[in-house]
């Protein structure tokens, strides 16, 4: 499950300066034909990163030029992928954001999953956003496991027929090294649940102030704010966060616990990655530095943390979390000042599915720049997430994942059946009739060891 983020500036947004550096990565205006500016930010046309789908324009003149374009794909079974060039190994920021606009002549917003290369990373629900006017965005980070990666969406059990899955806009925002690497991204990828700026009512902190173009929400509530009066700098903090962050901060009088009831929503049951963020807002005074213990529901969280106004960050690799969170912060006994918090951020971890096998998956690559006309939705990983395989695909359940059927039957595939199909030597059943393959076929029956089910037009190969 993924907890949906809500974009508040659909109306406005600030002026950047043209002299930052814009993020790297790839930003995607999804069903433009044309690029544009946004905050400071180049979004590109996707033309080339979907090969399938459809554009849609809204006639809106409330709401950002980002929103006022998506792409949609076909109802029914079958993922239909972004796919981009990358470096293997780079640490990535995915951000997938969603605006309905009833597109389809619809009153409610579809719901249908989405998946970063073979794993279903959520459920994508922005019905509850849509009604109050907002477009809803989510958030991973992963690594990129080979030189492509692929975001995709696809019709689940609650996509109504004839609702269509869509995209807004897609955001790929290469991360430093450094950036939470105390999860193993090899085998996890990082969910955003909630990445707060507290005691802040104003707008968003993000590109500029985050050269990641990390958002960072407002959080504010009924305990007492404080003001900076300090120096601020973040070049020591664990995880880069923007210096803005730390300009307040909510506090609590000398002797009194600090309560927040955060993130401000219930929770499901897992294991979240939590970092926090402190800095002492006051003149330098090795006197009265702030020195409290955090306790998340309870637990203590961290030991008698010593705050100074060089700040400090703490984290959690696999906290677990469940329901409505509290975090609490006790000052030492002898402290004369109240404890102090900035920023947070939680994210649930999400175990990655893995690939397919890599010679199979090579092998259906080659296969499918061998046809003229390749189904759609061959796109993203072959077998996983084992929902969504490519059509005609079916897949064993057990490592290494393994294509065991190939079933082309009637998709009237015009092109060759090249010599590396040899390569997928689980194959049980292959049925290739009714298609227009053209030249020489490969001997089926004895380069498939395990074959048990052939079929083929008595023309093929001929």
């Amino acid at each position: 499950m993924s907890i949906p983020f809500f974009l508040l500036w659909l109306l406005s947004s600030p002026l950047f300066s043209l002299a930052a550096p814009s993020p790297r990565g790839y930003f995607i205006n999804c069903g433009s034909k044309t690029d544009i500016q946004q905050d400071g930010i180049t979004f590109l046309r996707d033309e080339g990163y979907a090969l399938a789908g459809n554009l849609i324009t809204l006639n809106r003149t409330d709401i950002l030029s980002l929103l006022t374009t998506l792409r949609y794909f076909p109802h029914g079974p079958g993922k239909y992928c972004y796919e981009f060039p990358v470096t293997k190994g780079r640490k990535l920021l995915i951000r997938t954001t969603y605006f309905y606009g009833g597109f389809d002549g619809g009153i409610d917003p579809p719901i249908f999953d989405q998946i970063i290369d073979g794993t279903n990373w959520s459920v994508v629900n922005t019905t509850e956003d849509y009604k109050n006017g907002l477009s809803s965005y989510y958030e991973i980070i992963v690594i990129a496991i080979g030189k492509t990666i692929s975001v995709c969406l696809a019709s689940n059990e609650h996509t109504k027929a004839p609702a269509s899955p869509f995209i807004s806009s897609l955001e790929l925002m290469n991360l430093d090294p450094s950036l939470y690497n105390s999860t193993d991204f090899g085998k996890y990828g990082l969910i955003t649940v909630a990445r707060s700026n507290f005691a802040s009512d104003g707008d968003f902190l993000r590109f500029p102030d985050d050269p990641f173009n990390r958002y960072w929400q407002p959080f504010i509530d009924g305990n007492p704010t404080v003001e900076a009066h300090a120096n601020v700098t973040t070049s020591g903090f664990w995880n880069q966060p923007p210096a803005k962050i730390f300009l307040s901060g909510s506090t609590t009088s000398r002797g009194k616990n600090l309560t927040l009831q955060w993130p401000p929503f219930s929770l499901p049951s897992n294991r979240y990655y939590v970092a926090l963020y402190f800095q002492d807002s006051r003149t330098t005074s090795p006197y009265s530095w702030r020195v409290f213990t955090i306790l998340i529901d309870g637990e203590t969280f961290y030991q008698d943390l010593n705050v100074t106004t060089k700040g400090v960050t703490v984290y959690g690799t696999e906290w677990p979390l469940s329901g409505d969170i509290e975090v609490t912060l006790t000052p030492r006994s002898d402290m004369p000042v109240g404890p102090l918090i900035n920023a947070g951020e939680i994210y649930q971890i999400l175990p990655l599915s893995g690939t397919t096998l890599a010679r199979d998956a090579m092998a259906l690559q080659i296969f499918k720049q061998s046809l003229r006309n390749p189904p759609d939705d061959w796109n993203g990983d072959p077998c996983l997430p084992i929902a969504h395989p490519w059509s005609g695909i079916r897949c064993s359940q057990v490592n290494p994942v393994r294509v065991i059927s190939l079933n082309l039957t009637g998709l009237s595939l015009r092109g060759i059946l090249p010599k590396e199909i040899a390569r997928l030597t689980a194959l049980k059943e292959l049925h290739l009739d009714k298609n227009e393959f053209e030249g020489p076929f490969p001997d089926l029956q004895d380069t498939f060891p395990k074959l048990r089910e052939l079929r083929r037009d008595s023309a093929d190969g001929v």
